[in-house]
């Protein structure tokens, strides 16, 4: 069986940092909020999969012996595959909430391992690390990109190649919280684009923190696409899942 890739330098140096800033400045669990640790065992034992079957394309569980959901039948999404660590819920929910509104950045760092874990069980060919941007306005105001700060250290774990800048939003979009699916797909629609001299040949791997409809995602990777992307590959933190009443994200 092929073991997960060794740790380079760069990952272990990020990581001994959060380690020793832990040490001056005692963190509180992004689950639970226990005191001692950024993501403690029990939130991580309380992490809930997207359960089985799920769609081949989208990741969305599935009922019946359907192997592609009725979405994907319909209109085929422009990523290959998409797959989620984690249901959104609980402690995960608390955890990317407090992330993205927060500004517990040391979170993103907490979770790799478990993120770098799961991917690695996908076996996919990947070997470029791209996030999904933020818009111009939302990034002042928030003053980071969270998925960034998930998908920076996975890439150092994983020994990928991490491109924060190969994927850019062409035009502001309004919130997809709350949006119906049509809806969604019409607000993202030709919404980014992608820097040919990063992307193409590459096999991307298009991350983002919380996946609902996909319907960013797939818009991301028709750019990367375009750009001459060989193929995309998406991967979230979590998956707003209706069958758990977790519609929207």
């Amino acid at each position: 069986m092929a073991q997960p890739p060794t740790a380079r330098p760069a990952w272990l140096f990020y990581h001994s940092l959060w380690c020793g800033l832990d040490l001056l400045f005692p963190p509180q669990c992004g689950g639970c909020g226990c005191p001692g640790c950024r993501w403690c065992s029990g939130c991580a034992a309380s992490v809930r999969h997207p359960a089985e079957p799920i769609c081949d394309v989208c990741g969305v569980p599935l009922d019946g012996d359907a192997v592609v959901c009725s979405d994907c039948r319909l209109v085929r999404p422009h990523y290959r595959a998409l797959r989620s660590w984690s249901v959104f819920e609980g402690a995960v929910r608390n955890a990317l909430h407090r992330l993205k509104y927060r500004r517990d950045i040391g979170l993103g760092e907490a979770l790799t391992q478990q993120l770098a874990d799961f991917l690695f069980s996908l076996h996919w060919p990947i070997d470029l690390v791209v996030p999904v941007p933020l818009g111009r306005r939302r990034l002042v105001e928030r003053g980071y990109n969270q998925v960034s700060l998930i998908a920076r250290p996975l890439s150092m774990a994983m020994r990928l190649a991490y491109a924060p800048d190969a994927l850019v939003r062409s035009q502001e979009t309004r919130s997809q919280v709350g949006l119906t699916r049509p809806q969604r797909q019409d607000n993202v629609r030709n919404a980014f684009c992608a820097k040919h001299n990063r992307v193409q040949g590459r096999l991307v791997l298009l991350m983002d923190d919380v996946a609902t409809t996909g319907s960013t995602l797939s818009s991301c990777a028709q750019a990367l696409h375009a750009a001459g992307a060989r193929d995309v590959f998406a991967f979230t933190v979590s998956r707003a899942v209706p069958r758990y009443g977790l519609h929207n994200a």
